[in-house]
């Protein structure tokens, strides 16, 4: 991980390079006017500007040395040897510190369009970036809990230790920049920066559906808390101007483009690319989709499977890395001989967890990374397949319908929780077909919408979710939200905190976690699997903060300190 970081940072060095660069343009009064080069301005342009805001804040929660690997861990979708597993992350973690350091240069780079745009009357761009900024509050107290704001970026006037502020006043804060930010975009004053905006392309009518859906998702959110105000919530959903299609998601648009610079999906990168395994898809989320959970939808294979991982193993194979061709053991952590499916445990502590298994291991899939579909012929997982022309998703018109849904089951939300719910499942198979069609892959992949087997799938679904409690219900809801938005950890770590769903693998159960039965020799063993740590309800601060910032309070313990409306 250490020579992946110091590859990664040399592109981050280039970027605080030229944002200390712009600091000291914009710094520099003493020009006259009539000394002012127009081949040579001396402050950037402003959409420019917007335009690198809006690449770093996609990266707080993205792959490939960023938080989303902690998160996508903790959600169980992926497993990973490092110190995540077991909950392990600590406070001078590496991907963490990254993610806090971006968000912070996110924080200072929405504040410097917001006063350049203030100044220049471009107020659709300052409204832009008011949004961003809000946002970007809200993710840092989502993961931190307390965190400077007030004062953070202040270093212009003296101030290099900023004070923690409340987390309910950081996202009280965060919610009226994002109403103040809304009225701006709306204000028609200044140019619109059209392609430069890499979300919606400019679209004002676009900005106000993400807006008002990024409002109700934070509305959500708090709906357990002190902060909620139900008749903010019940205003904006009388205004009805929410997100109405796939075509509104937010979402940064990854490429298959490697010059001048590798465009393509961040988990593509560090998956595909890399001469070891990184990625270990989590077994406890392959058997929720195969159906074989004995508690959420036992007997219903999910048709996603194989969009989302791919293995490099035909069903049968011997794992080649360290299988045994004699007598037949694969010396496999997890492998399922009928698909060819190969990872390690959350937690295991089997003798075959660390061996080498870059040619046997399962990858990340066509529609979270841009990698392969799984036709079952298998073969390696390197550079010379898939696209990586995946979207980095943020917030999408299916999690707005499955959003929709819990509001309604939590009776916040007047509607048909199961239409709304069937919805937001149906939507979600139309999006791993429109992320497939914009792959530009090469293989013949078949469509999901309208097939026997979505139809069969949903209607199953539906079924159980008829014949369930309450309580039940709520849980499909946020299973199918978990499974939906794979490749989003980020709220779905929230939503785990919020509501206790989707249930997560537990290493220490009494009963057996794992149901996969090869009827070999070689079975799971239960009891290599072991938890020795709590889950961590937030992420330590980074000790790199606490150790520069005097006002910094004394680290939390991260297994305890909860975010304010984790109930």
């Amino acid at each position: 991980m250490e020579n992946k970081f110091k590859i990664k940072l040399k592109g981050y060095k280039k970027l605080i390079t030229i944002f200390m660069s712009l600091l000291l343009v914009f710094n520099c009064s003493d020009y006259l006017d009539i000394n002012k080069d127009p081949n040579n301005p001396t402050v950037a342009p402003l959409d420019q500007l917007l335009t690198n805001v809006e690449i770093n804040f996609k990266n707080i929660t993205d792959f490939q040395n960023l938080s989303g690997e902690v998160f996508s861990c903790y959600v169980h979708q992926f497993v990973f040897r490092e110190e995540q597993d077991q909950y392990g992350t600590k406070q001078d973690n590496t991907l963490v510190v990254n993610s806090w350091n971006i968000a912070y240069s996110v924080l200072t780079e929405c504040d410097i369009v917001i006063n350049q745009g203030t100044e220049e009357e471009e107020m659709i761009m300052v409204g832009m970036a008011q949004v961003i900024k809000g946002y970007t509050a809200t993710m840092i107290v989502n993961i931190w809990g307390d965190a400077p704001f007030t004062e953070a970026g202040l270093l212009g006037e003296g101030i290099v230790s900023p004070n923690f502020d409340n987390q309910e006043a950081i996202y009280q804060s965060a919610l009226d920049l994002i109403d103040e930010g809304l009225v701006n975009i709306n204000s028609g004053k200044g140019q619109n920066p059209g392609t430069q905006d890499l979300y919606y392309k400019g679209s004002v009518s676009k900005w106000n559906k993400f807006v008002n859906t990024l409002k109700l998702k934070l509305y959500n959110e708090i709906r357990l808390s002190s902060l909620f105000d139900a008749s903010k919530l019940n205003a904006l959903v009388n205004a009805n101007n929410f997100m109405t299609g796939i075509s509104d998601d937010f979402q940064f648009t990854y490429s298959t483009a490697q010059s001048p610079s590798d465009e393509r999906n961040q988990m593509y990168l560090d998956s595909y690319l890399t001469g070891q395994t990184s990625y270990y898809a989590s077994p406890w989320f392959y058997e929720i989709l195969k159906g074989w959970n004995p508690n959420i939808h036992n007997g219903i294979t999910d048709p996603r499977l194989p969009y989302y991982f791919y293995n490099q193993l035909k069903p049968g194979q011997l794992p080649p890395d360290v299988g045994d061709p004699t007598t037949g053991d694969p010396k496999a952590d997890y492998w399922d001989r009928n698909t060819g499916f190969h990872t390690i445990r959350f937690g295991s502590v089997s003798a075959n967890r660390d061996f080498a298994s870059r040619d046997s291991s399962t990858y990340p899939g066509i529609y979270p990374a841009g990698g392969k579909y799984d036709d079952g012929s298998g073969g390696k997982a390197n550079a010379n397949v898939g696209t990586g022309a995946a979207p980095h998703r943020l917030l999408t018109f299916h999690e707005y319908l499955f959003i929709k849904a819990e509001l309604m089951q939590a009776g916040l939300l007047s509607g048909d929780v199961r239409a709304t719910l069937e919805q937001a499942i149906t939507t979600a198979f139309a999006k791993v077909d429109n992320v497939v069609a914009n792959s530009k892959t090469t293989q013949t992949v078949p469509v999901l919408s309208g097939s026997s087997e979505v139809t069969s799938f949903i209607d199953d679904v539906m079924s159980e979710f008829d014949a369930a409690s309450a309580t039940k219900k709520m849980e499909i809801i946020m299973t199918q939200k978990w499974v939906s938005t794979f490749g989003d950890p980020y709220d779905q770590y929230n939503d785990y905190r919020r509501t206790g769903y989707p249930v997560l693998a537990d290493p220490n159960s009494s009963s057996k976690e794992y149901q996969l039965d090869n009827e070999d020799a070689w079975p799971l063993i239960d009891s290599e699997t072991t938890l020795t740590r709590p889950y961590q309800v937030s992420i330590f601060w980074p000790l790199a903060e606490l150790d520069v910032n005097k006002n910094a309070p004394s680290q939390k313990d991260a297994t305890a300190y909860k975010i304010f409306w984790d109930n």
